[in-house]
């Protein structure tokens, strides 16, 4: 009883010192405004983020986001698939997982000297006529670089989701006569949505929230939301509008999350025929 109760206190301290307490300041801060007597309570913040430039750059946030999700999709699941198959799966997720024990900053630096032009990937165009080609400071090495650093939060969870799933259900269907591709479509990928959605949800958020990525890879002619954001509270010193930004971010990534579909339950959809 003591033990719980040790453990309840801990988790309730740990949540009201690194939840309640950081949203509660963000909250007073986005909607407040700084006058010659204080704090004043105000609309201004998130009055001023509707202007077309931060609403522009919103916009390419979400849009670069939802691309990278995308192709991290596209090569985690296949990848995913393949090495669950193989006799020793944990070695493969490990090549997955040592890029991830390096410094964030370093694996996006590295890519500096992979795109750059006269970097490691325009002399090897260059050996067969191509280039030298402006790959650096642009969305293609912002996508480059979200794809690399964010890839393996796709891969985990749905890797463990193949991993977890009932070999005698993938039996059942080639037992009723269905194809490969027809247990695949029918058993395999509607079992592995919550690996999915989990992965989606891991890849899309610091996607969309990102600043050092688009800081290094895109130059400072490239800011994403995550920029500005972070321009508010080390430069310019204007913490009331960087937290109506980030409350903007957080209920826009909260109103996606519900919109997305949720399937946690092991179900079919459907026949297998």
């Amino acid at each position: 009883m003591k033990k719980t109760s040790a453990s309840l206190i801990t988790y309730v301290l740990w949540t009201l010192l690194f939840i309640i307490i950081p949203l509660f300041l963000i909250l007073f801060l986005g909607f407040t405004v700084k006058t010659e007597t204080g704090m004043s309570f105000s609309l201004d913040n998130f009055k001023r983020f509707f202007d077309p430039i931060y609403l522009n750059i919103l916009w390419r946030s979400l849009k670069l986001a939802f691309f990278s999700t995308v192709i991290c999709f596209i090569l985690g699941y296949p990848f995913s698939y393949i090495i669950s198959k193989r006799k020793n799966p944990d070695m493969y997720m490990l090549f997955v997982l040592i890029p991830m024990w390096m410094n964030f900053l370093l694996r996006t630096y590295a890519w500096i000297s992979l795109l750059g032009r006269n970097g490691i990937v325009n002399r090897l165009l260059g050996l067969v006529g191509i280039g030298p080609l402006e790959l650096m400071y642009n969305d293609f090495a912002i996508m480059i670089g979200m794809v690399y650093n964010f890839l393996p939060f796709m891969i985990l969870p749905i890797f463990t989701a193949i991993m977890k799933l009932d070999p005698s259900l993938i039996e059942a269907g080639y037992d009723l006569g269905a194809s490969t591709s027809q247990v695949f479509r029918k058993v395999i990928f509607p079992l592995t949505k919550g690996g999915i959605m989990t992965g989606i949800t891991m890849t899309f958020i610091p996607a969309v929230s990102t600043f050092v990525i688009s800081q290094l890879l895109g130059g400072n002619n490239f800011n994403l939301i995550g920029n500005i954001i972070e321009q508010q509270f080390r430069f310019t010193g204007d913490w009331n509008f960087g937290s109506a930004i980030s409350l903007i971010l957080m209920a826009i990534i909260w109103i996606l999350m519900r919109l997305t579909p949720k399937d946690g339950e092991n179900r079919f959809e459907g026949g297998l025929i």
